[in-house]
């Protein structure tokens, strides 16, 4: 298959798999100017399926780069109104949303960690209902990406510069099953055989899961009514669409107040244009009571910081180690890929559709019911062909789930 003919896919999957566009639907695309042809090509394939109008907004690397050095320190505790105006005008007219991203791991190296933090508080305030719309599935949303140059660099520094870019395609061409025959269809069957690995660990009803890895012995309850599903959502109307492409997971919501032990990382996290690297955290009642890296500390603890309930987790999934993009070997400094290659964990914010009858639900309950609720939502990756897990049954019963780190059941 031609390479030109891969990007026509690939652009079709995000409009057809991803967002699943529907007959004049809005869709609201985020990327930036190093992707713009791609998104040119995914603007036309949403109007061929039948958008009804599509909106691009484009960010800059240097640009975004110039305003955390130069901008006036107040602006970073600020946030535009017109970017809420726009994201809430979205969600009233049940459009879509599609983030390609290319970002360069490195973007905001070396600024001030208070900068940082400040608009992502700012933004995480500002942006509550359209944070609410994304985690409840009220809208379809997708995550992909492209490459853009300092990204393929950081992740292939030892090909030739002129080799770099084509290198990291290829590369996301296979994760997201593109090379050979319909990748709508290849999707499909992936995706039904992910929701069956759902089925069987909702039909277990584990009331905890037992971690241990080197480095690693760490116990998270589930609530009674957690549920697992996988990458496929469905927003209330029934529109089926996938957030995240690539997806190898299926995931749950762990019990706010009933996580214990310790946790280290084995991939870095690519965190607001830094790294944050070989990190430990402790546990005790389901809080960070300790976090500790010896790469992006102090951003790692504005992370667990970012508001009262950040130091608390709000996913778990599950990845087998021999999963396609981890068997590639290639580390891609990018939590989109990296997430799909490893078990991880995400601290903040819980997805209230991982419990039964969550979307119905009122804030005010959550915190009773062991649902997290924070301004972040940051996965971070645990796993390696060393880690065990254990499920553990209400009655005291332990069922393996991994060995070695890959499915036992």
């Amino acid at each position: 298959m031609e390479f030109q003919e891969k990007l026509e896919q690939y652009a079709e999957l995000a409009v057809k798999i991803g967002v699943n566009i529907q007959k004049g639907q809005y869709l609201l695309i985020n990327t930036s100017t190093e992707a713009l042809e791609f998104a040119r090509m995914v603007v036309k394939k949403a109007y061929e399926a039948g958008a009804g109008r599509v909106h691009v907004q484009l960010t800059d690397s240097f640009m975004t780069r110039k305003f955390y050095e130069n901008g006036a320190e107040e602006e970073f505790s600020q946030y535009p109104k017109w970017i809420v105006a726009q994201r809430e005008e979205l969600i009233e007219k049940k459009g879509a949303l599609l983030w390609i991203d290319d970002e360069d791991p490195d973007l905001l190296s070396g600024i001030p960690v208070s900068r940082i933090s400040a608009n992502q508080k700012a933004a995480g305030s500002a942006l509550v209902n359209y944070r609410k719309a994304v985690m409840n599935d009220d809208i379809a949303w997708s995550i992909i990406a492209v490459p853009s140059p300092k990204w393929a660099a950081k992740v292939f520094p030892n090909l030739p510069q002129t080799e770099q870019v084509s290198a990291l395609w290829e590369a996301i061409f296979k994760t997201v099953r593109i090379g050979e025959g319909s990748a709508v269809e290849k999707w499909q069957e992936h995706i039904k055989h992910l929701d069956e690995r759902a089925l069987k660990l909702n039909e277990k009803k584990f009331a905890k899961l037992h971690y241990k890895a080197p480095g690693t012995d760490l116990t998270i309850e589930l609530p009674q009514k957690h549920i697992w599903v996988s990458g496929s959502s469905k927003t209330p109307n029934g529109t089926i669409f996938i957030a995240n492409m690539p997806t190898e997971e299926v995931f749950t919501l762990p019990s706010k107040y009933g996580v214990n032990g310790y946790v280290s990382n084995t991939k870095p996290l690519a965190y607001q244009g830094n790294i944050i690297d070989q990190f430990k955290l402790t546990f005790e009642n389901g809080k960070i009571v300790k976090a500790e890296a010896e790469v992006g500390n102090e951003l790692l603890q504005e992370l667990v910081t970012a508001d009262v309930n950040s130091c608390y987790l709000g996913e778990v999934a599950l990845v087998p180690h021999e999963s396609p993009i981890s068997t590639s070997g290639i580390l891609y400094y990018n939590t989109l890929f990296d997430e799909n290659a490893s078990n991880h964990l995400a601290i903040g914010e819980a997805y209230p559709t991982c419990y039964e009858g969550g979307r119905d639900l009122s804030e005010s309950d959550f915190d009773s019911l062991g649902i997290n609720k924070s301004i972040t939502h940051e996965d971070f990756m645990i796993g390696s062909a060393h880690m065990d897990i254990d499920g553990i049954l209400s009655d005291g019963t332990t069922v393996p789930i991994f060995r070695n780190g890959n499915w036992a059941f």
